[in-house]
C-alpha cells in the first residue's frame, strides 16, 4: 500500500472479506444496476472465479494491459491459463503460487512417507492418528487430489484440467484407481474414515493437541514455527510423486469505480521486485517465468528458488549437480526425431524456438550461479561418447 502511494499516488484500501460476502455484494450491486460499485479488485480462485465470470461480475479481459504480465509471465502455462479447470481468458491475473505440503514433529516421527503407497503404510502403522479435512474444504479437496494424482500419475491427472465439460464417466475413468486407493485408506484414518473433520482449522487444532501426528496445508509451516505455534522440530515434506500446486489470482469487478488504478496495482504485484517481496513476507511461490526475466534480475530469483526448495520445502540438498550442456540445434534435432518415432507432437513450449533459446541461456546462467559441474554434450561439433562424458563427470 505505501509503495503504490509513493510511486503512483494511489491509495489502496485493503478490506478483509469472505469471498462469499464479496460475491453477494457484487451480485446485489449488479442486480441494482449500480454503474459504480464499491469493490475494485479481488483475490479470487477456482469455483468462485468461474461463478463470478459466468455471471458477468468481472471486468475483462485485462491481462493484455499489464506490461509486467506480458513481459514476465507465461500466460499459456496451464497453471496460469486455467483456474481449477476453468479457462482464465485474461479475466484474472496471478499474484502467487503455493504448493500443498505436509508436516510432522520430527522428534516423534522419524521417517515420512514418500508417495501414496508409503502413506498408506504410514497410516496403517499409526491407526486413527491421521486424517484430512472433509472434502469440500479447500485443503481437504487439495489433499485428496495429491493422493489421487500420485496414484494415477501426473500426466493422467493433468488431463482433467484440460477437459471441456467432461462427463462424470470421463472423469471417473481417470480417477477411479485413486478413488479405490482412498477407500483402502479409510479404515486406517481417524474415526476409521467414516467421518472427517469439518475444516483445516479443526485438523490443525487436533494436530496441536496431539490427537493427530500429521498436518497439511498450502505453503510451509515455518511461520507457525517462528511464532511458537509449532515446535522447532517441525519438518515439512512433499511426496516424490509431487503435490498439488495452486495459483492465486486477482480479478477486477465489472463495476469497479477505479479500473485504471486497479490495473496499476495488479501490474505492480506482478513486478519482479514485488514478487520477491511477496515470497519473503508471505512465502508465496513466484508466478514469473525465469526465462523471461532480465539477466540482471535472475540471480535474486536463483537464490529464491534455492531457499524455496532446500529451506522452505526441506528437500535434500544435492552434493553434486551435473549440467549436460546441449546446444539448441541438437535439442531441436532430437525433438524432431522423438516426434517422428513416437508420433507425439511437441508441446506449446517446445514449438517456441525463441523461448527454448531463452531457457537454454537461463539454464547456463543457473549452472554458473550454483556452481554446477558443466559437461559439454558435443566436442568440436561432434557428439561425445558416453564413456568420455562419464569419465569427465567422475574425474574430480
Amino acid at each position: 500500500t505505501p509503495l503504490l502511494k509513493e510511486k503512483y499516488d494511489i491509495t489502496l484500501d485493503l478490506v478483509g472479506m469472505d469471498i462469499n460476502d464479496i460475491l453477494s455484494q457484487l451480485s446485489g450491486e449488479m442486480q441494482a444496476n449500480a454503474e459504480e460499485g464499491t469493490i475494485d479488485f479481488i483475490w479470487i480462485n477456482g469455483e468462485n472465479f468461474y461463478s463470478a465470470k459466468e455471471n458477468g461480475y468481472l471486468w475483462g479481459p485485462f491481462c493484455e494491459y499489464l506490461p509486467n504480465f506480458n513481459d514476465y509471465v507465461d500466460g499459456e502455462s496451464a497453471d496460469i491459463a486455467y483456474d481449477f479447470g476453468s479457462a482464465v481468458e485474461g479475466y484474472e491475473a496471478p499474484y502467487g503460487k503455493a504448493q500443498m505440503q505436509m508436516w510432522v514433529d520430527s522428534s516423534v516421527i522419524a521417517e515420512t512417507p514418500k508417495n501414496p503407497e508409503e502413506f498408506l503404510a504410514f497410516c496403517q502403522a499409526h491407526p486413527g492418528q491421521v486424517t484430512y479435512p472433509q472434502p469440500g474444504d479447500f485443503t481437504g479437496t487439495a489433499f485428496i487430489c495429491c493422493l489421487i494424482a500420485g496414484v494415477v500419475g501426473k500426466e493422467e491427472f493433468e488431463k482433467l484440467s484440460m477437459m471441456t465439460d467432461p462427463s462424470e464417466d470421463e472423469v471417473k475413468a481417470i480417477i477411479e484407481p485413486g478413488l479405490e486407493y482412498l477407500r483402502s485408506l479409510n479404515p486406517h484414518l481417524w474415526n476409521q474414515g467414516t467421518t472427517f473433520p469439518a475444516d483445516s482449522n479443526t485438523v490443525s487444532t487436533m494436530y496441536a493437541d496431539g490427537e493427530l501426528i500429521l498436518n497439511m496445508g498450502y505453503g510451509a509451516p515455518q511461520d507457525l514455527v517462528d511464532t511458537g505455534q509449532l515446535p522447532e522440530s517441525t519438518r515439512s515434506f512433499i511426496f516424490d510423486t509431487g503435490t498439488v500446486g495452486n495459483s492465486n489470482f486477482m480479478a477486477i469487478a465489472a463495476n469497479a469505480p477505479h479500473k485504471a488504478a486497479a490495473l496499476v496495482a495488479i501490474n505492480e504485484v506482478v513486478s519482479p521486485e514485488m514478487q520477491l517481496s511477496i515470497y519473503e513476507n508471505l512465502g508465496n511461490i513466484s508466478v514469473l517465468d525465469m526465462a523471461k526475466l532480465p539477466e540482471s534480475e535472475q540471480p535474486a530469483f536463483f537464490d529464491w528458488l534455492y531457499d524455496l526448495e532446500y529451506v522452505k520445502l526441506g528437500l535434500p540438498r544435492p552434493d553434486l549437480v551435473v549440467y549436460l550442456d546441449v546446444d539448441l540445434e541438437t535439442s531441436l534435432e532430437r525433438m524432431k526425431h522423438r516426434q517422428e518415432k513416437t508420433g507425439k507432437d511437441v508441446d506449446i513450449h517446445e514449438k517456441d524456438v525463441a523461448y527454448l533459446a531463452a531457457c537454454l541461456a537461463t539454464g547456463s546462467r543457473a549452472a554458473e550461479h550454483y556452481g554446477w559441474k558443466r559437461v559439454d554434450f558435443k566436442k568440436d561439433g561432434q557428439i561425445r561418447e558416453l564413456d568420455e562424458k562419464h569419465e569427465e563427470i567422475f574425474s574430480d
